[in-house]
């Protein structure tokens, strides 16, 4: 007998449970993103005008993904209903590139994982943080169709709105954190600068003193040479007169080549040639960029300066606010699921300044380990964070009949056309609600759900051939499931199987 077979007997179309990530999960995307919820949807979500900070912790296949996705569904929609008061989302999910960008940084002993993550900070966060804002930002800008963005509208950006300064910060921004691999990171920015309307030809001053002094000492040469061939100090005075008309540009370019070599220093965790950002500095006049603050120190002053720029051109172009949905920051390789390590990596985050910063929110879906470690931390840790601040969501728990909401929704997303189907209707007399929503209870999270009813499934039909087939679960085929999978999953939860 086949699954197929069995599902559409009771008019379900496709199979709801096939699917455990939801990344990956049609039927999550297509239904559930918008109509199923976890109880605590609201807290996590909060009102999209006024982006507020969510620290949740929830056990693997608890749904933090799914929260994730829907935050952003959710706030796309909210983006094309009010164009003049949009939330720019920010994905910071994929810590691998920064990573191993910091760890090049780094030699010897001092690349173990457990060292390296010692000496990651706050400022390295914000580093990522705004490359992924900027790139982004520049991105829109520049109208690339090759990437998509979360939340974002493909009506192009008001960039008329910003005035001078704006577009100066814009491309100060550029130049700093524009991370994109897509082209020449040089030509990108004088394709953006273009698109500005940002004219630079007042940098160029020193190219034309150089040259005008060249031409004049070349004049001058020609005509002592003609007039006095055999003066000895004529060739002396001529490289004199070179070396002060190129001295200005010289003095420009090693200034500013300390200056990028002591911001490729200093943000760990970008990739930045300090030759290619030197060039890219130097498009600036002095007026332009002196007295900006530039991330050329390990410290967050200037980087929430640079934030504020940031939020200023986008308030400009209709964002009110920031918003930075962090996921998955136990699967980098060099994580690898370590409590340790995750703790070394995000507990910087965990800083009330950022996270109370005016304008911007972070939505943090952390393992539920994390959550054992808070309690163990000292006052100084506590005062810093201030967790009862930050609509702390201790647990992502799903009770038995919160899970046979989300079962019967996605039974519901799958009908066939003109169907119906009730997953109770799905089971034998001798199984009822009740007995499901026990069943679910000691299964916990949506992932250990679908698990196990696809494996119900599975089993069922397998007993039971097509010429003989029977259309509902038994008793003893879901008691015998349930047992067997629950060791499968008391050895997963110990580290002994695959789950």
């Amino acid at each position: 007998m086949k699954i197929q077979q069995f599902l559409q007997h009771h008019g379900i179309a496709s199979n709801p449970f096939a699917d455990e990530d939801a990344q990956t999960d049609l039927v999550f995307k297509g239904y559930c993103i918008r109509n199923t919820y976890h109880p605590t949807w609201d807290k996590i979500y909060g009102e999209p005008s006024e982006p507020a900070t969510s620290v949740v912790f929830g056990e693997k296949g608890s749904g933090k993904t799914a929260i994730r996705l829907q935050i952003a569904r959710h706030l796309a929609d909210h983006n094309a209903d009010h164009p003049q008061s949009q939330v720019f989302v920010v994905l910071y999910d994929d810590f691998n590139p920064f990573l191993d960008r910091f760890r090049e940084r780094f030699s010897g002993r001092r690349r173990r994982p457990e060292r390296l993550l010692q000496q990651w900070r706050l400022w390295d966060h914000m580093d990522a943080v705004l490359s992924l804002a900027v790139t982004q930002l520049v991105d829109r800008i520049l109208e690339v169709k090759q990437v998509r963005h979360p939340a974002a509208r493909d009506e192009p950006l008001e960039i008329e709105s910003l005035d001078t300064s704006q577009a100066r910060d814009v491309l100060l921004l550029a130049a700093c954190y524009d991370q994109s691999t897509a082209e020449n990171p040089e030509g990108r920015w004088h394709q953006l600068r273009r698109k500005l309307g940002l004219r630079t030809w007042r940098s160029k001053w020193d190219w034309a003193v150089g040259i005008g002094v060249t031409l004049a000492v070349i004049g001058l040469g020609w005509g002592l040479w003609a007039r006095l061939p055999g003066w000895p100090y004529w060739l002396y005075l001529l490289l004199g007169g070179l070396a002060a008309g190129w001295g200005p540009r010289v003095w420009r370019c090693v200034k500013w080549y300390w200056k990028a070599r002591r911001i490729v220093r200093n943000t760990r965790s970008l990739n930045h040639g300090a030759n290619l950002l030197r060039r890219v500095l130097m498009n600036f006049t002095g007026g332009q960029i002196v007295g900006q603050p530039l991330p050329d120190q390990q410290r967050t002053d200037d980087r929430y300066e640079l934030l504020g720029k940031l939020q200023g051109v986008l308030r400009s172009l209709n964002f009110d606010g920031l918003l930075v949905l962090v996921d998955r920051v136990d699967e980098p390789y060099l994580i690898n699921g370590s409590t340790e390590l995750m703790r070394a990596l995000i507990w910087p985050v965990l800083d009330n300044k950022l996270l109370k910063h005016p304008g911007m929110g972070l939505k943090l879906l952390l393992p539920i380990e994390l959550e054992r470690l808070i309690d163990r931390e000292n006052r100084d840790f506590h005062q810093r964070a201030r967790l009862d601040k930050q609509n702390l969501i201790r647990s992502l728990q799903w009770t038995g009949q919160s899970l046979y909401d989300v079962a019967s929704a996605r039974v519901k997303a799958c009908a066939a056309e003109g169907s119906s189907p009730v997953l109770a209707e799905l089971f034998d007399d001798s199984i009822d609600e009740k007995r499901l929503m026990d069943c679910f209870d000691g299964l916990r999270v949506p992932r250990h759900l679908f698990k196990f009813m696809y494996r119900l499934f599975t089993t069922h039909c397998n007993a039971h051939s097509d010429e003989n087939p029977v259309w509902q679960i038994s008793s003893g085929t879901f008691e015998s499931v349930l047992a067997l999978y629950q060791r499968d999953q008391e050895a997963f939860e110990r580290g002994a199987g695959a789950g």
